[in-house]
């Protein structure tokens, strides 16, 4: 009987059925079954497994020994997988290639090219995209030295795709002012999983509702936890790559989880958000699950999904410092209809001033206060120093745009003293 890939039930029932032994096939139990091939025994099954299944002539499919095989002691040679975001904004495309010898610094990688014709990001007469690499993960599918490498993509003259938005990001993060604040960045990206026929979120019962929100927020049980095992990898994933990642947990609305990134210093924070997502894409295709970044998934009562991000410079984390964070504030208000331009597609579905958000319409800032823009917390207050929250990022936001944009607004752009003092005066900030 041929070798089967079995994604189901349905499928084991099947393999079982007309086979005279059926059973998922380990690393460990590949050895076992070689040196005493008549022990019998059966592994846990699990969902997503590749079954061996004996034939007539006793062949066995080696297909997950080959996927975890370590080339290292036969060859220097590692795959690099070249990973770039694609033409809507928020895709994440990626190809292999074979490197001679294991890297340390992206300036050793090849610069490579692909077909944007394919990815909505050129024309089909003149369709090459270049590749540069820019930031080095371990890669934790391939494990050893492979590795994954974030790139951005240019034009064969070497100019930026409209696409390209660490390019604007890179040099805003290499000004001189920018770089003596040493900009921190703690991003939360919020994600829903879906169902992958229905498209309907994780855990829900197919066309209806669960109950509503409330046990759901941080919280075990079947009935309440759908999707841990996905968080739990991912977590793992990330820590192996070497993605800053801090911290995890299921969020308001069932089937939705949240990871934080951070603190990254400047560019590194949209490098480290980037690969994360790339990494949770992956493991999300591996157990059968959509993985969704819609700032409001489920109309209704439901919580949307953002991308709080939180923010500080070395003068707002030093004495003082609140008056810096203040004025930071009184900058972002003056420029809030370009931030939320910025800030993710349908965001304007999740910023209603209702589920912890403030109205898209409005600027607004509070201590500890979940329904503003801007969120201060009471330990900053407290110390007089420390850090602001942008809750207004949607879960869909580009963290290079974001991340570029407060830099921008709050270090390098210089409200006229008409605009600072209604600002203040409106904002009731003293500064």
């Amino acid at each position: 009987m041929a070798q089967i890939l079995a994604p189901s039930m349905q499928w084991q029932m099947k393999i079982m059925k007309n086979s005279t032994i059926a059973s998922p096939l380990t690393a460990k139990m590949w050895n076992s079954l070689v040196l005493n091939p008549k022990r019998k025994g059966m592994a846990r099954s699990t969902k997503f497994r590749v079954y061996a299944v004996k034939s007539d002539n006793g062949t066995i499919n080696r297909m997950e020994d080959l996927l975890n095989l370590d080339v290292t002691p036969y060859t220097d040679k590692i795959i690099a997988e070249y990973i770039w975001i694609g033409g809507t904004g928020i895709d994440v495309r990626s190809k292999s290639r074979t490197i001679s010898k294991p890297v340390e610094h992206p300036s050793e990688l090849p610069k490579w090219n692909y077909d944007g014709s394919s990815t909505g990001q050129a024309p089909g007469e003149d369709s090459e995209v270049i590749l540069y690499p820019q930031a080095i993960f371990k890669d934790p599918f391939r494990g050893g030295k492979n590795i994954l490498v974030i790139c951005d993509a240019y034009t064969p003259a070497g100019e930026p795709i409209p696409t390209n938005k660490r390019h604007r990001a890179a040099q805003i993060f290499s000004n001189e002012k920018v770089i003596s604040e040493v900009p921190w960045f703690g991003i939360e990206q919020e994600y829903t999983l879906l169902q992958t026929n229905v498209k309907w979120p994780l855990g829900w019962p197919v066309g209806g509702y669960p109950g509503p929100q409330g046990p759901y927020y941080c919280a075990a049980g079947a009935d309440k936890s759908f999707g841990r095992d996905i968080s739990d990898a991912h977590y793992k994933a990330c820590l192996y790559a070497g993605i800053n990642i801090s911290g995890t947990n299921g969020e308001v609305m069932p089937g939705q989880w949240e990871y934080q990134v951070g603190p990254s210093v400047g560019i590194e924070a949209g490098d480290h958000v980037w690969c994360s997502r790339y990494l949770l894409e992956r493991i999300t295709e591996q157990a059968g699950v959509v993985l969704s970044l819609d700032p409001k998934p489920i109309e209704g009562d439901w919580n949307g999904a953002g991308c709080h991000t939180n923010f500080s410079t070395k003068s707002m984390r030093e004495e003082g410092g609140f008056d810096v964070i203040k004025k930071a504030i009184l900058n972002m208000s003056l420029r809030h209809q370009d931030h939320i331009s910025a800030y993710g597609e349908g965001n304007e579905r999740r910023l209603t001033g209702k589920h912890e958000t403030a109205d898209i319409n409005s600027f607004s800032w509070g201590v500890a206060n979940r329904g503003c823009s801007v969120r201060v917390g009471r330990d900053t207050e407290k110390e007089g120093k420390g850090y602001l929250e942008d809750r207004r990022p949607a879960s869909n936001m580009d963290p290079y745009v974001v991340t570029a944009l407060l830099a921008e607004t709050t270090l390098l752009w210089e409200p006229t003293l008409e605009a600072e003092a209604l600002a203040a005066q409106k904002l009731a900030l003293k500064v």
